[in-house]
């Protein structure tokens, strides 16, 4: 995935009236550029940089071309002190306004920005460039101050609301979930995700190349350009999300719109290898890193991968659910949610009572309440609540999961059991009859010895 290139255009408030602009509401579209006009591209990233005491970063944004020559009958000598005259130009968009500008002193104490061209060369022509690590931390302060101006609403790392097949903008989608707008590779400081962009178009010649393998199996390849990759930054993001609780998020492109593919995580039985590709724009060849990812609801039936991590025990507040067509009466799914949780964590505390570690699922097990290991045979578990007129429905499901379970984790234990754990004994006595035929222990709270026979 080849990375985008980041800039700090620079506004003399002397000779163009920015304040002015912002208090008329007016758009600003393009910028004057002297430099690297060949390589400034639609897509790129800008940061709007006011000179002067008072001044620093106000805005962010994105180029939405590349450089044109403005003839001087065409310019907009509205907010100009002088009319600017035909120029090289740039057309971009802000997307973000600060209203409390980033100031100087703040890159001066920041190691990163070390040397940076904006600070040891504050009088060169337009633009200066930011390298990845400059840019990320002039987002992630960005995003910091727009989040506190808004009360803090920058959704935590659980609260993802985009289903796969939808399309974003790349700038949006960094403003909810935080992370570094350029790169293939984007941990978040605000939220426990970490975006993942593949783009043939433009990463192959960087040797990102990205293979499908099935639909529900990725090669991704390693962030680092020049040299052999390792496992830093990025890299290491992805390496160590599942023990960090983070979310692996992919996306088809690189720029301007995205579409996401899903949840995804590494491949528990060869999470990863190394490959050979050149380096960038044709450089010698170096050591790559091949992620293998699964997406996250795919059967993970790799022997010996292990079932399950430490148990989560469940919040039992019973918290009214909003309304929804389905669900006519929110206190009655509160109920039944705070029931169902109840139930789970007594069993868990069974399991543990007889020497036994109660497991809740990881993201490459099936979605079981809780399992357990005892000597060879991993035991699943779904717990239902039941009402009278739901009851047979909540069974009907209840076996239907617990055969889906075994006969995914039947390639990862020696002996695979499935129980079904409800609330009371069911009204109905063939429940019992349906379930020793389907091979699902059914048991309930009096009934815990058919759990343990």
């Amino acid at each position: 995935m080849g990375a985008m290139t980041a800039w700090v255009l620079v506004c003399n408030p002397a000779r163009f009236r920015i304040d002015d602009l912002r208090a008329d509401g007016g758009e600003l579209d393009s910028w004057t550029v002297r430099r690297y006009l060949k390589e400034m591209q639609k897509g790129d990233l800008f940061a709007l940089w006011v000179s002067g005491p008072a001044g620093g970063v106000v805005a962010l944004g994105e180029l939405t071309g590349e450089p044109y020559w403005c003839d001087s009958e065409k310019a907009d000598h509205q907010y100009w002190a002088e009319p600017p005259g035909a120029r090289d130009a740039v057309p971009l968009k802000v997307q973000k306004w600060l209203d409390s500008p980033i100031p100087r002193a703040w890159f001066r104490d920041h190691d990163v920005f070390a040397g940076a061209g904006i600070l040891s060369q504050p009088f060169a022509g337009n633009p200066h460039r930011l390298t990845d690590d400059q840019w990320e931390a002039l987002a992630a302060r960005a995003d910091h101050i727009v989040s506190s101006a808004r009360g803090n609403e920058m959704p935590a790392g659980d609260d993802w609301h985009l289903q796969p097949g939808e399309e974003i903008r790349r700038v949006e989608l960094h403003d909810r979930y935080g992370g570094s707008r350029q790169g293939g590779i984007s941990p978040s400081l605000q939220s426990k995700n970490v975006l993942l962009f593949t783009d043939a178009s433009t990463g192959e010649q960087h040797g990102y190349e990205d293979v499908w393998i099935s639909d529900d199996h990725f090669r991704y390849t390693g962030e680092g350009q020049i040299g052999d990759q390792v496992f830093t930054k990025g890299n290491k993001a992805i390496r160590d999300h599942l023990q960090d609780g983070r979310c692996l998020r992919l996306f088809i492109g690189s720029r301007g719109t995205v579409r996401y593919a899903g949840e995804w995580i590494l491949d528990p039985s060869e999470p990863y290898s190394w490959g050979r590709a050149r380096s960038s724009n044709g450089g010698p060849e170096r050591t790559v890193i091949h992620f293998h990812l699964i997406r996250v609801g795919a059967a993970v039936t790799a022997p010996g991968v292990p079932v399950g991590s430490a148990y989560r025990v469940e919040d039992e507040t019973t918290v009214p659910a909003p309304a929804i067509p389905s669900a006519p009466d929110p206190a009655l799914v509160g109920r039944n949610l705070s029931k169902h949780r109840q139930l789970q964590n007594a069993l868990a505390e069974q399991v543990q009572a007889r020497g036994m570690k109660p497991l809740s699922p990881t993201p490459a097990d099936p979605a079981f309440d809780i399992a357990w290991h005892d000597g060879d045979t991993l035991t699943v578990t779904e717990v239902k609540s039941l009402r009278p007129e739901n009851e047979s429905h909540q069974l009907r499901t209840g076996i239907g999961q617990l055969l889906d379970y075994v006969d995914q984790l039947s390639a990862r234990a020696p002996q695979v059991r499935g129980v079904l754990w409800l609330e009371r004994t069911p009204l109905e006595e063939r429940w019992l009859g349906i379930c020793e035929r389907a091979g699902v222990v059914l048991a309930w709270p009096g009934a815990d010895a058919r759990v343990w026979e």
